[in-house]
């Protein structure tokens, strides 16, 4: 294939994907720009997408740009034109689909958090392991990371700006369960969820601490709540009770919220609160990061800003600076728009893709992996175990000695 210019397109790379709703949408978007905005290695082509509604998947196949649609996510592995498995279902499917791809010879991509316990993550690293050897990759999808402002706090935290590390505290806080009469949908029962908001939420503000310190953390202590213990259902019987005058209601089965306290490797302290109960909040992710030379802030409702304190500068002119990470320089950036023509939450994806790209055709290994996956999910497994116990400091199961990646 040549471009109209006569250079030789790249070789394609089939992607296929599991799941339509929210994260399948914003993964497309991810895959139908990232070869537009950078000149990649391979060419992602949206070869098919799966899902259990036929109706409703290819609606989403047309709306979203995808080749093919298929009702049985094993379908989709068994086509040839699909290299990649991109999976956007819930966490309860996860090392099923992920295990099957990598042992029908795909990459794979696996949205947060890994799976639904440790012991699924433990088997998902296993079957990325054995498939590495046999040069395909696997890759988690904490997609914070690729925000240019996270990307260059890694970089100057990296390169010692803040000097030793003594604080992290990261919240992300949203609202959309505030409701008492919200359904309860997958996202509300563990058998589907594994948790509720520390796996939604919490899984990425582990995520980004660890990533940002670039190191583990070694024990917690926590507390958690939910706060509606029932909420209306939405099955087939209880539409006809409504209609009735009755509402049949089902037990809550994760947490409306966490709190929790963290040490990681170093000694430093870490704090950190996941609540989708937290009314005025739509999707309120903000961290700081205090050093023995100076700080880092950020927030997600300005994603383009990182706020930076250099304490080694006079006091007299020393404090928070702006930076508007819009730069050519910056991360990410020489794909898009001249200085100050500011990026967006589904630019994120986009960098997630390129990312992937790059390094199956490098054959390098990509982050984050299935074993920094498991990390975050021991992380969250020791939350919850410390919560049961009432806030007992529990220790993390180390998934490896090295730095986070």
């Amino acid at each position: 294939m040549e471009h109209r210019d006569g250079r030789t397109a790249p070789p394609a790379l089939g992607v296929g994907m599991v799941g339509y709703a929210f994260m399948g949408a914003a993964h497309s978007q991810g895959w139908r720009t990232a070869g537009r905005a950078f000149d990649l290695p391979l060419r992602p082509v949206l070869a098919a997408i799966a899902g259990r509604d036929a109706h409703a998947v290819r609606a989403a196949a047309d709306k979203h740009g995808w080749a093919a649609a298929e009702t049985d996510w094993r379908a989709l592995l068994a086509r040839d034109d699909v290299q990649l498995v991109d999976i956007c279902t819930p966490g309860d499917s996860h090392a099923e689909i992920a295990i099957a791809a990598l042992d029908a010879g795909k990459h794979v991509l696996c949205e947060k958090p890994l799976a639904n316990s440790v012991a699924e993550a433990e088997a998902m690293v296993r079957a990325a392991e054995a498939a590495r050897a046999r040069g395909q990759v696997a890759m988690v999808g904490f997609n914070y990371r690729r925000v240019p402002a996270l990307t260059l706090a890694r970089r100057l935290i990296a390169d010692g700006r803040l000097g030793t590390l003594r604080h992290v505290r990261v919240t992300y806080l949203q609202d959309w369960l505030v409701d008492p009469d919200f359904p309860l949908t997958w996202r509300l029962e563990r058998e589907h969820a594994g948790s509720g908001a520390l796996g939604d939420l919490g899984a990425h503000i582990v995520d980004l601490a660890q990533y940002l310190a670039g190191e583990h953390l070694v024990g917690v202590s926590a507390q958690m709540e939910t706060f509606v213990k029932e909420r209306p259902r939405l099955d087939a019987a209880s539409a006809g009770r409504a209609a009735a005058g009755g509402v049949r209601r089902g037990a809550v089965t994760v947490d409306d919220a966490a709190v929790f306290t963290g040490r990681l490797s170093s000694g430093a302290l870490a704090a950190f609160e996941a609540s989708r109960m937290a009314s005025g909040r739509k999707n309120a992710l903000r961290l700081e990061v205090n050093g023995e030379s100076g700080s880092l802030a950020f927030d997600l409702e300005r994603l383009n800003e990182l706020s930076f304190h250099d304490h080694r500068e006079p006091a007299a002119t020393a404090g928070f600076r702006r930076i508007l990470v819009t730069e050519a320089e910056h991360p990410y950036l020489e794909g898009w728009w001249p200085p100050g023509h500011t990026l967006g939450y589904e630019h994120t994806f986009t960098h997630q893709a390129r990312d992937l790209v790059e390094a199956i055709a490098s054959g390098s290994d990509p982050t984050p992996s299935f074993a920094d996956g498991l990390q975050v999910q021991r992380v969250l497994a020791a939350v919850e175990e410390s919560a049961q116990k009432n806030a007992v400091y529990t220790p993390v199961e180390a998934v490896r000695a090295e730095a986070v990646s």
